[in-house]
């Protein structure tokens, strides 16, 4: 389906829990946040049916997100009824890793074709430090049982901040000299906890990409279902890297994407406050025609792009484990 700008929205981004497992300092204050009550966290049923009639709107490809996805109960068992779905061609989970050791076989199985890994260091401490308490090998090891299992290319997602691992730049451009990942640098967005965001903690794509030009000459690339993320090759590297600027370089045009909120909340922007809530209408006995009307209607009140300019006066948004990383 096309929205009023002809972009073709084929793309849903799904949470389906706002639990995780690690306490980033970026993403949420260190004392935690107010867990959502576990009755208003959607269904896998209503899950299941809001992907059916969305597909039968063109969505084809469905990304799990949380939260920690993997940490909600039986997720396999979502997993592989999604991929039951006709229409549905894609399907990929982005996670911090700390359970993919356990879950990557069962999620080939289940018909997951990638996932994307969040590690924003390689430093065992620090890694520590930043996740409050995670251990960097568990999540190592998880990529390697994801890599043997099939579920490629693996994405790593790393989010350069100043003063916490922007010196790290490098070492995680050089993973894709002798492995075949996609390393993928994603600007600091304003989401997360209000204490921790700071412009002065803004790392530009521009920067970035200068900083990794220190390894030599990036050669662009171009990648399957690139997305938003514009790839590049350093000289004889086995991997890709990736730059997500969703504020200095947006890519608003190509925005093909609709966001499910684990407590049912549609979000046609993801810098947007409008939502449309789908839950009164799925508890409400309303029939699949107005499930569908609600998802036409987001798709035509999409904007054309977000606001967003620059990193100098960004107000914090609700955290990513409430949204949907």
């Amino acid at each position: 389906m096309r929205d009023k700008f002809n972009r073709t929205i084929d793309y849903m981004r799904i949470s389906i829990t706002d639990r995780c497992n690690l306490r980033c300092v970026y993403c949420m204050p260190s004392d935690g946040l107010r867990l959502i009550e576990h009755k208003k966290i959607l269904s896998y049923e209503e899950i299941l049916r809001i992907i059916r009639i969305a597909s039968g709107l063109g969505v084809r490809k469905i990304r799990l997100t949380g939260g920690e996805p993997l940490s909600r109960k039986d997720v396999t068992n979502l997993t592989s009824s999604i991929k039951k779905i006709p229409g549905i061609e894609d399907l990929s989970i982005t996670t911090n890793g700390i359970l993919l050791e356990k879950y990557a076989a069962r999620l080939i199985e289940s018909g997951v074709d990638r996932v994307n890994v969040s590690l924003d260091s390689l430093r065992p401490e620090r890694y520590r430090e930043i996740t409050r308490g995670g251990d960097i090998n568990v999540v190592l090891r998880g990529i390697e049982a994801a890599r043997k299992s099939g579920l490629l290319p693996i994405k790593i997602n790393m989010i350069p901040i100043k003063g916490l691992n922007g010196d790290e730049i490098v070492d995680f451009a050089k993973i894709t000299l002798n492995s075949d990942y996609h390393v993928r640098f994603i600007e600091f967005m304003p989401f997360g906890s209000r204490g921790f965001w700071s412009a002065d903690k803004y790392i530009s794509r521009d920067e970035i990409k200068s900083i990794v030009s220190t390894l030599g000459p990036l050669t662009p690339v171009r990648v399957r279902k690139n997305g938003p993320s514009k790839y590049f090759r350093l000289k004889d590297a086995q991997g890709v890297i990736g730059f997500i600027s969703a504020i200095t370089h947006h890519f608003c045009e190509e925005c093909n994407r609709l966001r499910l909120t684990s407590s049912g909340k549609l979000k046609p922007c993801l810098f947007s406050e409008t939502e449309i809530d789908l839950k009164p209408a799925l508890r409400g006995g309303a029939p699949d025609d107005e499930i569908e009307r609600l998802l036409r209607l987001a798709i035509e009140i999409k904007p054309e792009r977000h606001n967003m300019s620059d990193s100098s006066d960004l107000n914090v948004f609700q955290a990513m484990s409430q949204i949907g990383g």
